[in-house]
Parts: structure tokens; sequence; C-alpha cells
């Protein structure tokens, strides 16, 4: 059965994590999550209020962790999943987040970016060339990382999939789970 690992940690967006987290496993995927501990991660909700200029936040449920960063065999995983949320401003700067990270793009593994998920490897280099979807409010971030933002629900280059947050969840997910599967069918031809 392939097997996707979940990167992530505290203040990660609930519906950016727990619906490929899920979609995967619909699509008969094995998933871990994987954080800097042992310890449950706490999600969070961001919502948009016509009172407020950026989104709100308050907390969302707790996601159970299977192996903490350090002990991530990375070989073990067919595809890479970043949900976004404030987590992954802070977990990219964690030397194995980047060993995690690289791994997968150096072995053009699926990857699936969500909303600010594609913060982590944009600050390795990783994005200069590609074209990705993300959170418009970091779109110069992403361009300045070498990026070609694509303001879609569902972005795919090459082994990359990404999208700019939850909203585009029912396009993104159909689109994920063609790239993991185009690539399991790959490796086993």
């Amino acid at each position: 059965m392939p097997r996707a690992l979940l990167l992530t940690g505290d203040a990660a967006e609930e519906l950016d994590t727990m619906y490929p987290y899920y979609r995967v496993q619909e699509g008969g995927w094995d998933v871990d999550v994987s954080s800097r501990t042992m310890r449950d991660v706490q999600l969070v909700i961001h919502e948009f209020d016509p009172n407020s200029d950026a989104y709100v936040e308050k907390n969302g449920r707790k996601l159970p962790v299977d192996v903490p960063w350090a002990e991530v065999d990375v070989e073990r995983y067919d595809a890479l999943i970043i949900p976004g949320g404030r987590a992954p401003e802070w977990i990219r700067v964690d030397a194995d987040v980047r060993r995690i990270t690289e791994h997968f793009f150096a072995r053009n593994l699926p990857i699936a970016l969500v909303c600010h998920g594609a913060q982590v490897p944009a600050v390795y280099g990783l994005l200069k060339g590609r074209k990705t979807a993300c959170f418009p409010p970091i779109t110069g971030d992403m361009e300045n990382a070498g990026a070609t933002v694509i303001d879609a629900p569902d972005v795919v280059d090459g082994n990359l999939v990404s999208c700019r947050g939850w909203p585009d969840m029912p396009q993104f997910g159909r689109v994920m789970m063609e790239v993991f599967s185009k690539s399991i069918g790959s490796a086993s031809a």
C-alpha cells in the first residue's frame, strides 16, 4: 500500500490538514503525520470575518502524531503533503524538515502543497522555476523564491500539486490523487 507523509506542526489550518489526510486514505493510501515531537498537534481554524482585514483564528482539533521529524525514514514514503496555516512559517527552520522536503524534491516524488505550505520548499530554493498556487498574500514571497504563482484551485507542475487554501479542496483533492496515483503507477511499471 502506498504511504504519504503529512509534515506539519502546531497552528496548521484544520481543513488544510484534515482534508488531504482523509482524502489520501479514501484513495487507498496510508498516511503518517509527522511533527517536531509525538505530542498531538494543535490545529487551528481560519475564518474570514467581514469586520477583520485578515482571517481570524481559533483553536481546532488535535491531531495525533505518528513519527517525529528526526525519526522519519524518508525511504518509507511515496508522497509528501505540507498543509497550510501558520505552521509552515516555523517548521521550515528545522533541519529535519529540510532533509525530508529536499528528499521528495530530489527524487521527483509527489508533493502536495496547501495554502501557506509552499513556504516550506520556497525557503530552501526548491520552487525556483516551478509553478505553484498559494494563499494570495504570500504571492510575493513565492515570486521572490523564483516560483511562478498561478491563481487557481489545482496547479500541477510535474510532481508538484498545489492550491490556494481550503476553499479549493474539492478541485485540489481530485487532482492531488491523480498526481499521487500516477506516481505509483509509474513506479510499478
